[in-house]
């Protein structure tokens, strides 16, 4: 593929971009630029991780698999982190299915690359240690945000941290897909988007979303948006 001129350097990337300039330049000979597609399935939970991924200006749901549902979106990741997080513990086994969510590009590496990069930069490592913690955090939140959060509460706050991963008020999400992501039925899906339609929050028509005013979208969503783009500027020092 044809590098974006975004992607001739690390910044495209978050995590990438605060690493000592010498350790950048040295993985962006290591790193691939890859064009991610809408539902592309990076890894599957139980297999082997082949890649490790460092989303620019793509975005990628973390979903954990449930015998006889359709599973549950626990994480979602943007140009703020990176998807194969349990190679940064040794582990090439991948914990659940990561689907990319919002096409776009990122940086792609085999995984014997980085593990052999994390065992030779400390830096690196220390990094990403930090990260595997607010990825965690995020989990955590997630599970519980799922069990004592209103629908409505909990959609307002995936489509804000869907908007800050994509990086604009539009986007395209099926109510469908909506209902994976959050665990709820699609009847459920869309009472709650059409009660935040009729606040004037968002506008929604055939698949593309656009959020309207994102401050009334924050007063309805549930503490777990505020949670954990704190969690995560107080850990790596920016915010998501």
């Amino acid at each position: 593929m044809r590098v974006p001129d975004s992607m001739r350097t690390t910044k495209g990337n978050q995590l990438l971009a605060a690493l000592p300039p010498a350790l950048q330049r040295r993985l962006l000979g290591r790193f691939e630029p890859v064009e991610l597609r809408l539902e592309q399935v990076l890894c599957t939970s139980g297999k082997l991780m082949r890649h490790v991924y460092f989303p620019t200006d793509s975005f990628v749901s973390l979903i954990a698999p449930l015998r006889g549902h359709i599973g549950l979106e626990v994480g979602l990741v943007g140009d703020e982190g990176m998807v194969g997080t349990s190679l940064i513990l040794g582990i090439e086994t991948a914990p659940v299915h990561a689907m990319v969510q919002g096409a776009g590009t990122a940086w792609r590496m085999d995984s014997a690359g980085l593990l052999k990069e994390l065992d030779r930069s400390p830096p690196l490592r220390q990094l990403l240690n930090r990260y595997l913690y607010v990825t965690l955090t995020q989990l955590s939140q997630t599970a519980a945000c799922t069990r004592f959060h209103l629908v409505e509460a909990r959609l307002a706050r995936w489509l804000l941290m869907t908007r800050d991963r994509a990086h604009t008020d539009e986007f395209y999400i099926t109510h469908a897909f909506l209902s994976l992501m959050l665990g709820v039925r699609r009847a459920g899906i869309t009472r709650a988007a059409v009660a935040l339609r009729k606040r004037n929050l968002i506008h929604y028509s055939r698949g593309l979303l656009t959020v309207i005013d994102g401050e009334g979208l924050e007063q309805v969503a549930c503490s777990c948006y505020v949670t954990l783009k704190k969690d995560y500027s107080q850990v790596l020092g920016r915010l998501a």
